[in-house]
């Protein structure tokens, strides 16, 4: 039996993982818990810190699972690794060392930060149609996303704010280069915030950044095959 713990990324909460439920194998037990501030987990006095995240996070993520953390919650993720007993393996799903590493620059993604602040609506609903572009069906996959999560943000600005906080300033390079658990990439071959793949960076063709709602069969059988070799 395999445990599966599944960490969204920024504006998503768990729902974002629904549409892998058909999909997984019998002997895979997968959980979705929130960050703090998402979904109905209750937010942080200090959103951007790690040590309170972690004190948090604790209980949903325990050392016999393998963690698979997407987009900024495999930054979080990677950054609990020093923080917490350190799983079976971390998988980071479109997910680079550092963020603004990739077509994202650091000026870009502080005008993003100073939209967010004017109109956070607004700017939540503008990512997640950006990060969609790198899917075969771009207009569908939203239209699944907006179904998934309405039409609110899933978590209160503060905790959305601290969100690209962490995306400016986490930075897993040392973590990859001496990790604690075996740390496996994943992503998609069109992912429009990663630049392109690497050798060692397993590849879902035919998706971007939200494979989860473009490729849910692949991406639930590349977990699983990553599952059983950091397992063996």
């Amino acid at each position: 039996m395999s445990h599966l713990v599944l960490l969204s990324g920024w504006g998503c909460d768990a729902r974002i993982w629904r549409s892998l439920a058909h999909h997984w194998s019998a002997d895979v037990t997968p959980s979705t818990p929130d960050w703090p501030g998402y979904g109905q987990a209750p937010a942080l006095a200090s959103p951007a810190g790690l040590d309170a995240l972690a004190t948090a996070m604790a209980p949903s993520l325990p050392g016999e699972a393998l963690w698979v953390g997407w987009s900024l919650g495999g930054l979080l993720a990677a950054s609990l690794l020093e923080r917490l007993p350190p799983p079976r393996g971390l998988v980071l799903l479109g997910c680079a060392p550092r963020f603004t590493d990739g077509p994202v620059s650091p000026a870009a993604l502080g005008d993003f930060r100073r939209a967010f602040a004017r109109d956070p609506r607004a700017t939540w609903r503008h990512f997640l149609r950006h990060q969609l572009s790198g899917e075969p069906a771009p207009r569908q996959a939203l239209g699944e996303l907006r179904a998934l999560l309405g039409s609110v943000p899933p978590a209160d600005d503060a905790t959305l704010a601290a969100g690209l906080e962490q995306l400016a300033d986490l930075d897993i390079g040392a973590t990859l280069g001496a990790p604690p658990c075996p740390i496996r990439r994943l992503r998609g071959a069109r992912d429009p915030l990663l630049l392109a793949p690497r050798p060692e960076e397993r590849v879902l063709e035919e998706a971007g950044h939200c494979p989860q709602l473009s490729q849910p069969a692949a991406l639930v059988r590349q977990l699983e095959s990553l599952a059983m070799e950091v397992n063996a």
